[in-house]
């Protein structure tokens, strides 16, 4: 007699075939779930060898589009960087996955979820808290914290070896080595509007792309090509232990250079400083797995309304591994060139920052004035009254200078 009908989250790699049969052992009706969020898979030759196994349903889902829009676009508009460095690609991947995951178990009546991911690491968590939020009442079988299950493989070693074995020679498959990448840059122009990109051009060759899984997939291929978004670095895992992790994410390399252009460019300067902090906070909740918390849900909110006037274009030199802005221009620019300029005063009295410097400069001057003091109290406020005073006779001096100034015109 069955225990009930499971939905395996199954990529047709080793870890998930194993897992398949091992259900099916337990006296699982399994169905097996394949998610296409636009890695290079045989799906055909995985339902196959899944219908081989035993899986009593194969799904083969295209979230691809719903990837980017849902999930990728939303990370643009944060900067999303985790730990300086980390830009979230497999994070940002798992509620997306595990979203459909669910959905497949309602329209099934599956009362349980299942899936490979190990009981060390982050994706378990990011599974799990996505099920959990989405499918209250599942059930979630996690082999790998399953003894009966992990200490018939020993551990997971006889799986790494076999993985071992058959491993490629370079660990990197989207992106070419920058030494063996073309020796001509390639230039792009980002269109942007409310923070996301809505076209990508080739400024050489006139080529563009406007649809929002175009726009990814062409920037993976020209980020992929010239080995930009390899990262080999050393992350802390949400579970309390630090885990090295290597990296490739050309695509979203080349926005976040992008985005973070067009966004300093029309963003108001304390807006964007608070929506910085927003970014971090984003940063960390995808990275642990909260992507559906009632707290995620309102920093993308916040980040989004912070995006309403960030619109423009960017152009990107793209070569040997590194991305280079060439320039930027907006409708909505927040940059004033004469305003600046040393050569127009506009506007803007150079006269004016005497008393701005001074007015920030009051509490330096105390902290100092206090370290330095040792001659009693009543010396220090005495030491105070007489610099305030001096800055009041300069502050007047200042103000009648600038009458004459004006009686003269």
């Amino acid at each position: 007699m069955s225990k009930g009908t499971v939905v395996l989250a199954y990529s047709g790699g080793l870890d998930t075939s194993c897992i398949l049969v091992w259900l099916k052992e337990q006296g699982y009706d399994v169905i097996t779930y394949l998610a296409n969020i636009g890695q290079d898979e045989d799906f055909e030759a995985a339902r196959k060898k899944a219908e081989s196994l035993g899986a009593k349903k194969v799904f083969i889902e295209d979230l691809r589009s719903d990837f980017v829009e849902d999930f990728i676009w939303p990370s643009v508009q944060a900067n999303a960087v985790y730990e300086d460095r980390y830009l979230l690609g497999t994070a940002i991947a798992r509620p997306c996955i595990a979203r459909r995951q669910v959905e497949i178990a309602r329209k099934e009546g599956a009362q349980f979820v299942s899936h490979g991911a190990t009981g060390k690491g982050n994706d378990q968590i990011r599974f799990e808290l996505t099920c959990y939020a989405l499918y209250p009442e599942v059930k979630i079988i996690a082999p790998w914290r399953i003894p009966e299950f992990y200490t018939r493989f020993r551990g997971r070693t006889d799986l790494m070896e076999y993985a071992q074995s058959h491993a490629p020679a370079d660990l990197y498959l989207m992106t070419k080595n920058p030494e063996d990448s073309p020796n001509v840059p390639d230039v792009l122009e980002i269109e942007f509007k409310n923070g996301v990109p809505v076209r990508v051009m080739h400024v050489k060759e006139g080529k563009s792309k406007e649809t929002p899984l175009d726009i990814f997939s062409y920037l993976n291929e020209i980020g992929g090509k010239h080995g930009v978004g390899r990262i080999d670095i050393v992350e802390n895992r949400f579970i309390g232990m630090k885990s090295r992790g290597i990296y490739e994410t050309p695509g979203g390399t080349l926005l976040l250079k992008a985005h973070l252009d067009i966004e300093t460019f029309t963003m108001d300067k304390e807006v964007r400083r608070i929506k910085q902090g927003l970014g971090i906070k984003f940063s960390e909740l995808v990275y642990n797995g909260f992507w559906y918390s009632l707290e995620c849900d309102f920093v993308r909110h916040c980040i989004a309304k912070s995006q309403e006037n960030v619109e423009g274009k960017v152009q990107l030199s793209v070569f040997k591994g590194q991305v280079y802005v060439l320039g930027r221009e907006s409708p909505k620019s927040l940059y004033n060139e004469e305003l600046v300029s040393m050569d127009v005063q506009g506007d803007y009295d150079p006269c004016d920052a005497s008393g701005f410097i001074r007015i920030n400069a009051v509490r330096l001057v105390l902290l100092e004035t206090k370290t330095t003091c040792n001659t009693g109290e009543k010396s220090f406020t005495n030491l105070i009254k007489s610099w305030y005073s001096l800055f009041l006779h300069r502050l007047r001096e200042h103000h009648r200078l600038q009458g004459s100034s004006g009686n003269k015109q």
